[in-house]
């Protein structure tokens, strides 16, 4: 018999993985009433994303969690090195600055010099945190937001009655203004809300696991292309990587066993290896899809519930933190009444090109990796073109994220990237004032028609007056939105301010 709780929340979030909680904090910095439901009793510890990237560093940086991912950093060195490392600057130059499709790209190789990577802010030594620790960064942040987590709680059904959404929680039932599904690539929210989902069958079956075995003392460090598939070994002990490329798997949902990652591993390796323990494995294919429409009414979809995606990358994660920050204000602003309902048509339009590239990157690594001739022929080329500096700086500005960008229109060149880490003379740092989650108007020259222009939206817009430390290439203003995007940026003047701050704060308040 269903139970009415009588409870009503602005926003109900279903998943409580690193995309759901993500957004849970994001609206609650701006004081959204917001209940993630979870349906896992206790956090996911399976194996999955290793890294994170630049944007997905940045949004920590610019939420003030900056020293906890630096923590979960030194942290994943010491699983590799045997020791806790020191709290240093990275090397400017990494030995690996990541891989395509299994190659590497050399460090050396990448022109860190290239202007896609300045002023990103002190975010160096913090980029190699795994997603559980990401993960328990964000149920830490949550749960000192006052972010209400049920786990065990799953989501059944629910209907969009068009100024409000019931959610069955089992026998249970809530209301809310909105319902976000970010409960994965098999998401319930997006199969009961009838979101198209196009896409491509899968072709492979991959298999990620840390175990321990005996007879890998011919498994090479790294990954390795061999004439069956692919495998990668390492870095930390007992980490495994297989790829076969003989088509999906008979059973996705069926228990991964070590006979199972032994026959994988063999197939791929060709070495006598045994796989006597597993202590977190997971199965994958390259199923790529993508939902039309980020939004269906007061329905909407974050991480892989609006995407999926082979994890050759690293992109996955990522991709979902890079939702969380683009919708998490946009939808607090229209819970709360600052912006119309129109600014969540932006969310899809955003971000719906940049899962786009993803999909399109994973599917040519897939493409690269099979045996064929054709197909090692121009992995051979792709491998060519990795060793020059211009091959390696190209796709590692790609795979680290510092390229994405959202299309506002014309305007000063800095609009809709993110916002340089400029240092200011007042000792701090742009990103620094980014921890509320408000929008920042910094005025760069201490101009009084400014201030008068951004006094009324003052509750949605800081104020930020500051000469720069060093010269920039913005020398009067910049207004930064609170996923640390510039909305809007000038040399001289204030033409185009007043309209910034409407399209993206909404009508300024009246006395």
């Amino acid at each position: 018999m269903l139970q009415y709780m009588r409870e009503t929340f602005d926003v109900v979030v279903a998943g409580a993985g690193p995309v759901g909680l993500m957004l849970a904090c994001e609206l609650r910095l701006a004081g959204v009433e917001v209940l993630v439901v979870e349906r896992l009793p206790e956090p996911d510890l399976t194996i999955k994303a290793g890294a994170i990237n630049v944007p997905t560093a940045q949004a920590f940086y610019r939420r003030g969690l900056l020293p906890q991912l630096q923590v979960r950093h030194r942290e994943a060195l010491a699983q590799i090195t045997g020791r806790i490392a020191p709290n240093r600057t990275a090397p400017a130059t990494p030995p690996v600055a990541g891989h395509f499709a299994g190659l590497w790209l050399p460090g050396d190789r990448v022109d860190f010099t290239d202007p896609a990577f300045a002023d990103l802010g002190p975010i160096d030594d913090s980029t190699f945190v795994p997603q559980q620790g990401i993960e328990a960064i964000l149920a830490a942040r949550a749960g000192e937001l006052g972010v209400q987590v049920r786990r065990g709680v799953e989501l059944t059904g629910f209907t969009d009655d068009s100024d409000c959404v019931t959610v069955w929680l089992g026998e249970t039932v809530v209301h809310a203004g909105w319902l976000v599904g970010c409960d994965g690539g098999r998401s319930t929210v997006r199969k009961l809300a009838g979101f198209e989902f196009p896409g491509v069958d899968p072709l492979i079956t991959g298999h990620q696991a840390v175990v321990e075995m005996t007879g890998a003392d011919g498994l090479q460090r790294g990954w390795t292309t061999t004439d069956t598939g692919i495998y990668a070994y390492g870095p930390t002990p007992g980490r495994i990587l297989t790829v076969q490329l003989d088509g999906p798997p008979a059973d996705r949902e069926a228990p991964i066993t070590a006979a199972e990652l032994t026959s994988a591993l063999r197939a791929v390796s060709g070495e006598p290896v045994t796989v006597t323990a597993v202590h977190s494995a997971t199965r994958f294919t390259d199923n790529t899809r993508q939902a039309t429409d980020y939004r269906r009414g007061r329905i909407l979809l974050a991480g892989d519930a609006a995407h999926v995606h082979s994890p050759f990358g690293g992109q996955g994660l990522n991709l979902g933190i890079g939702d969380a920050m683009n919708l998490g204000w946009k939808l607090a602003a229209v819970v709360t009444g600052e912006a119309p309902v129109e600014l969540l048509d932006t969310y899809t339009a955003e971000r719906h090109p940049i899962g786009a590239w993803v999909l399109e990157w994973t599917r040519a690594q897939v493409a690269i990796m099979r045996p064929d001739p054709h197909s090692r022929a121009m992995r051979a080329v792709t491998a060519e073109l990795l060793s020059t500096r211009d091959g390696a700086t190209s796709v590692f500005t790609k795979i680290s994220g510092v390229l994405h960008s959202y299309d506002l229109g014309e305007g000063h060149p800095l609009q809709g990237r993110s916002a340089p880490d400029l240092a200011l003379a007042d000792g701090t740092r742009l990103g620094e004032h980014g921890h509320d989650g408000s929008g920042v108007l910094f005025d760069l020259t201490d101009s009084p028609d400014l201030r008068a222009i951004a006094e009324p939206w003052d509750g949605q817009v800081r104020i930020v007056t500051a000469k720069t430390a060093e010269p920039s290439d913005v020398s009067a203003a910049i207004l930064v939105r609170p996923d640390g995007i510039v909305a809007w940026a000038s040399n001289e003047g204030t033409i185009g301010l007043a309209e910034s701050l409407t399209r993206w704060f909404g009508n300024p308040h009246t006395p």
